[in-house]
């Protein structure tokens, strides 16, 4: 599988390490648990959209575009990371954030990823929620075109057949990994939300015939949507790779148990993982995403429904910055003088 002939700019530190989180296993008594740290891609802090941005931003090159427009939640990840990309390469960007919590305090609506995109020059734009976030998109690009702009559009979380590259190519690398280290994966789980990294992955793995499962924790969506999202780009990634009719049902799994009240709005569980993980392990989770990828991982494996997986690694996909925009949600009290 040739990813090299795909537009490609560089724009992460790669590979990101696969490390054993043995502490966390002990603890829980189950499988042992590794990390593979997409955390540490290094772009403004690093995340899992850098790898999809790598190639987004590479097409965007070769259409020559002077402005790239995207969208995602008031904290979000994919959002400053693009703004980032959009800074190293000399581009303008373009954010419209849409509210999808209610939340109004100043820490959520302008501390954490917001400040970033800010400081990576980004110009914001809030929507309410509801908003047709594409359609919103596509007006805007409709409007500097007419000034003679030349805008690229990156969907929500870079979800799309060629952002979904970067997760191929994550697959390609995570099993290089293991065969070097000797270790057999018997389960890779990440919290899954726009798709595109799941189906990334989803499609890599299948293409190289790894036989290693994805699970997939969801964030937002139902359990027949999210899985119906994830598979219908993983077949568009596919046929983009020139694999068309590898992909099958039985390969999409999510578990949408974890979610809570909504998107991007904390839960116990969520907030008990994150803490033990940042305790034990010395690892930032984040409390949109991986926070409650970790929480089903966690709550799986105190079922007893991991018993027959040896080895699982769990994906994370970065994010911390977000916790500042959580400053209440985990009950931590000032320290005393």
């Amino acid at each position: 599988m040739n990813l090299a002939r795909f537009p490609r700019v560089r724009l992460g530190h790669m590979p990101t390490p696969l490390e054993p989180m043995d502490n966390l296993s002990k603890h829980l008594g189950g499988p042992r648990i590794w990390v593979k740290r997409d955390d540490c891609t290094g772009l403004s802090s690093g995340g899992n959209k850098t790898r999809k941005l790598e190639f987004l931003m590479a097409e965007a090159l070769a259409q020559k575009a002077d402005v790239v427009i995207t969208q995602g939640a008031t904290q979000s990840n994919h959002a400053r990371q693009t703004a980032a990309a959009a800074a190293k390469l000399g581009m303008a960007c373009m954010i419209l954030l849409e509210d999808r919590t209610g939340y109004t305090d100043e820490a959520y609506t302008l501390n954490g990823n917001v400040l970033l995109d800010q400081l990576h020059g980004a110009s914001i734009s809030k929507r309410k929620s509801g908003a047709d976030m594409q359609a919103e998109m596509e007006s805007v690009a409709a409007d500097l075109r007419k000034t003679g702009g030349r805008p690229y559009v990156i969907p929500g979380g870079g979800s799309t057949a060629v952002g979904a590259l970067g997760y191929v190519n994550c697959a390609i690398e995570l099993l290089n990994q293991a065969n070097e280290m000797g270790l057999k994966i018997d389960l890779l789980v990440h919290a899954t939300g726009s798709a595109g990294t799941q189906a990334g992955l989803v499609a890599g793995l299948v293409a190289l015939n790894s036989g290693i499962p994805v699970l997939g924790i969801g964030v937002r969506a139902p359990k027949d949507r999210q899985e119906a999202n994830v598979l219908a780009l993983a077949e568009k990634t596919a046929a983009h790779l020139g694999l068309a009719g590898i992909m099958k049902r039985e390969h999409v799994v999510a578990n949408c148990d974890y979610v809570g009240q909504g998107y991007g709005i904390p839960t116990e569980g969520m907030v008990e993982a994150l803490k033990l993980v940042a305790r034990m392990e010395g690892i930032l989770l984040d409390p949109v995403y991986s926070g409650k990828g970790m929480a089903g991982l966690i709550d799986l494996i105190k079922k007893g429904e991991m018993r027959e997986h040896e080895n699982i690694v769990f994906l994370h996909t970065g994010g911390s910055v977000g916790l500042f925009g959580y400053p209440t949600a985990f009950g931590l009290q000032g320290y005393q003088a």
